[in-house]
């Protein structure tokens, strides 16, 4: 007979540890999946996108930069320290119509009376040459996470909607200069967003362009080499920021838990609640809008207080 946790989260990036260290503390011993690589997505890792982060600049309590790793080791280890169970697994299927809800991994079977979501987003990438060789190493897909390393230093933003114009405008106070790169000829970012970029002196547009390959030397990307119609033009920027959207890891929820329009978990207004009791979400996985480590780990504290307060309640 298996046993039935209290607690189990899905998911060990800021989110899933936050919550694992709340859950621990009020003794539901909470199991939690922190992810391995897969074919689909080769990145996937203990720590989520933070573990493939360099240097951490905006995470309160550490003046000085943390590497992303050592970040989320130390999140690990508190989570450890207040009883969490860590598997370093991926959970393979989830069936939330029935409860216990019951989880599948690696052929075993888990049963959970509560669940807290906290598969993050990953951006979605160009997949051309030396994109995936320079991340993080002058490639990223997040100016709030990355962009004060570019201080003084000319960048390239791919993408022609909101996203991509708020990173321009976010780069232009720290870069030298901002070339924002749009395959079509118009924007589709609205048009207070055109008119403050377009009003902003260091970002310079180049439309109908694409990017073929990210050049580099070995250690970092030197530039870009781009298409625009017939022509070839190589441009040298010390970044790459690539800001054509992110697609939420809900592949697992798909048809059970109601999402919004773009495909993350709709949430409780003000509340980490799914449209299932006793199912709960933390992190990038129902946050489309800010997508930063320290809203991650505050939703997943808020997850597993809820979890908790539920349990409470209805069990």
């Amino acid at each position: 007979m298996t046993a039935v946790r209290d607690v189990v989260i899905v998911g060990g990036g800021p989110g899933g540890f936050t919550a694992a260290v709340y859950a621990g503390r009020a003794n539901l011993a909470p199991l939690v999946f922190t992810g391995a690589p897969t074919e689909d997505d080769p990145l996937r890792l203990p720590g989520g996108q933070l573990a493939t982060t360099t240097d951490v600049e905006n995470f309160p309590g550490f003046p000085d930069p943390i590497p992303g790793p050592e970040l989320m080791d130390r999140m690990e280890r508190q989570a450890r320290r207040y009883g969490a169970e860590l598997r370093g697994t991926n959970v393979d299927s989830i069936d939330l119509h029935r409860w216990p809800f019951r989880l599948e991994s690696q052929g075993e079977v888990i049963e959970a009376r509560s669940v807290i979501l906290a598969t993050g987003a990953r951006a979605k990438w160009l997949g051309v040459p030396g994109e995936a060789s320079y991340r993080n190493r002058g490639v990223s897909a997040c100016a709030a996470c990355d962009g004060a390393l570019f201080r003084g230093q000319g960048v390239a933003v791919i993408g022609g909607g909101d996203t991509a114009l708020g990173e321009a405008l976010y780069l232009a106070r720290l870069a030298r200069d901002v070339h924002v790169l749009h395959r079509s000829q118009d924007l589709r970012a609205s048009r207070i967003l055109q008119e403050r970029a377009r009003a902003t002196s260091n970002i310079r547009f180049w439309p109908g362009t694409r990017v073929d390959e990210v050049l580099g030397d070995g250690v970092r990307m030197t530039g870009l080499r781009l298409r625009a119609g017939d022509a070839t033009i190589e441009l040298v920027v010390d970044g790459l920021f690539v800001a054509i959207g992110h697609q939420a890891a809900t592949s697992l929820v798909a048809g059970q838990l109601a999402l919004d329009e773009q495909g993350y978990v709709r949430t409780e207004p003000g509340r980490t609640a799914t449209s299932i009791p006793g199912v709960f979400a933390a992190g990038d996985v129902h946050d489309p809008h800010y997508r930063q480590a320290i809203t991650a780990a505050g939703s997943g504290a808020a997850a597993a207080l809820d979890a908790e307060r539920w349990l409470a309640e209805s069990i």
